[in-house]
Order: C-alpha cells, then structure tokens, then sequence
C-alpha cells in the first residue's frame, strides 16, 4: 500500500509527494522540522509538539502559512489518510523555493511536507537489555551557533556523531558542548539517575527541549525522584546509578555501558524500568484522538 503524504495543502500518493530541486530546505537545510508520535489512536503531546515547530519557525524567521490549528489538523488528516492508529508523524516546514543564492527573501512560499509512517528504532531486546554507547570527538552546537532548541533541518552536526558513532560500532552517541559538560545524543535527551536523583543537562548546555524529556521528567516526579537540571561530564555519567535516553523515536530506552565503563549493574535500574513502564502507560491512554467518532463511542 502506498504512504499518502500531505504537501501543500494536499494529500498525494508518495511518489508524487515531489520537491523542487530549487527548494531551500534541498540546498541549504534551510527549515524546521518535528518528530511526533501516535498511540492507540491517539496522538500524543500533539499541542506541544505543534507549539515547538512554530517557536522553531519565529526564531528562524519563517512564516509558516497555516495557523496552529489548521496545523493540527492537517497532522490528524494525514494520519486518517494512512489509516494508522500507531505512528510516526514527521512535519517539515522549507524556506520553499527560492534561486541558487542564500538570500531567504527569494523564497515566497514555505514547502509543508506530513509523513505518517511507523518507526522502529531500537530493537527490543535493547529496551530489555540496555544500551552500550560513546561518546564522540564531535562537539554539539552552542546556543550561540544555530541553537540546538531550534530543531532545524540543519542536522550534520548530529549525522557526524552518529558517523563517528557508527565507526566504533555504537548504536547511539553521547555529545559534550564545547565546554565539556555532557549535553545530549544525536537524537535524544540523556539523564541519569544517583540514589534518588533524576539529573539531567540543562537547556543552556546546549541541547533540544524534548517533549519527552518534560514527560520523563512529571513521571520521575511521581516516583519520588528529586529533578537536578544541572551541568556534569562524564566522570558523572560512568559513576551513576543508572542511565537512560528519552526521545520521539527512541521513546525511553536504558544505557547499561558508557564507553566500556559498566552503568550500575550492568542491567536496567529499577527506576528507568519503572519510568519506562509508566511512560508506555501514560502514552497509550492520552493524547489528541485521530478518529473522534471512536472517541465518542467511548465516552458514550
């Protein structure tokens, strides 16, 4: 069955889902991007995730053309069009077309691209097992270059980690900013865990605000865990008690290896195993309902 893919306003079969070789985002990276996730025929932190591609879109001085809610709305007709109740929804928002020069004002209209598809990142013996992870040479972005906050399509600072990643055979990579302070992976948020502390790099260390760190962060709450939003290294990360990852993709997966230094016991600590539990729960059961009428009969 072939994808239905939402384009400018309209759904179109995927392979005439076609972009002009002239389009800024091709040539320069120049847009804005979100990775959303639906469960259960729900999609969940939709509003979130909607209000951080157009905080992304004002930052780079990009006019979308649809308002938040017709937004929304061509999400959830893109995931209907598809017939999916469990997805990954990636929204893609270009400069659009412009000439071969890097001025942004050549470009008169933004290309809007919807995906909605499945995702499988991780196998699932690594969410029962753990990660063994690196870190890497390559630095993540300061705030004071192309701010990691803003989640652009300007992405080979992360493809270079993940180069180097690949090269030692690491399924994921752990960054440092410039300082040498831990910051994130190339895609997803890291936290880890010292008795009864949740710690987590702050957002000025240089790392993307994920909807599913804030997430991690209620339900580690919950639990009775006490949140440091703080700098630390890797002298840190070897000395915890556990580690995890938290992202769109990857969801919430444990890290039990960190550059050959052992991660606790070397299995998944009963925290991230209880935090991982709780996180599937909670998605599954809330979120914007993709089929309305399915959620009246619900209700009813």
């Amino acid at each position: 069955m072939s994808r239905k893919i939402y384009l400018n306003g309209e759904i179109v079969p995927e392979e005439e889902a076609k972009i002009s070789v002239f389009d800024h985002g091709y040539l320069y990276g120049d847009g804005i991007f979100e990775g959303i996730r639906a469960y259960n025929g729900r999609v969940f932190k939709l509003e979130e995730h909607i209000k951080r591609l157009y905080q992304s879109a004002k930052t780079i001085m990009l006019d979308i053309g649809l308002t938040p809610e017709e937004m929304q709305e061509a999400i959830l007709e893109t995931i209907r069009a598809n017939l999916l109740r469990d997805a990954y929804i990636r929204v893609v928002v270009s400069r659009g077309v412009g000439d071969l020069g890097l001025n942004p004002l050549k470009c008169k209209k933004p290309t809007i691209v919807i995906i909605a598809s499945e995702i499988a990142l991780y196998d699932q013996e690594l969410y029962e097992k753990g990660l063994h992870v690196m870190t890497v040479p390559t630095r993540r972005n300061g705030a004071e270059m192309v701010n990691p906050r803003i989640k652009s399509l300007n992405y080979l600072n992360n493809i270079m980690a993940r180069i180097e990643a690949n090269l030692i055979g690491a399924p994921e990579a752990i960054m440092l900013n410039n300082e040498g302070y831990v910051a994130e992976c190339t895609g997803d948020n890291i936290f880890i865990i010292e008795g009864d502390q949740l710690i987590t790099p702050p957002k000025y260390a240089g790392i993307l605000k994920g909807i599913k760190r804030e997430v991690v962060i209620e339900i580690g709450e919950t639990l009775g865990l006490k949140l440091r939003e703080e700098l630390f290294t890797r002298y840190d990360l070897y000395n915890a008690d556990e580690c995890f990852l938290t992202g769109t993709a990857a969801e919430v997966i444990p890290v039990v290896k960190i550059d050959g230094r052992v991660i606790g016991d070397g299995k998944p600590g009963a925290y991230t195993k209880k935090i991982i539990e709780e996180f599937r729960r909670y998605a599954n059961s809330n979120g914007v309902p993709i089929y309305p009428e399915e959620d009246e009969v619900k209700v009813s």
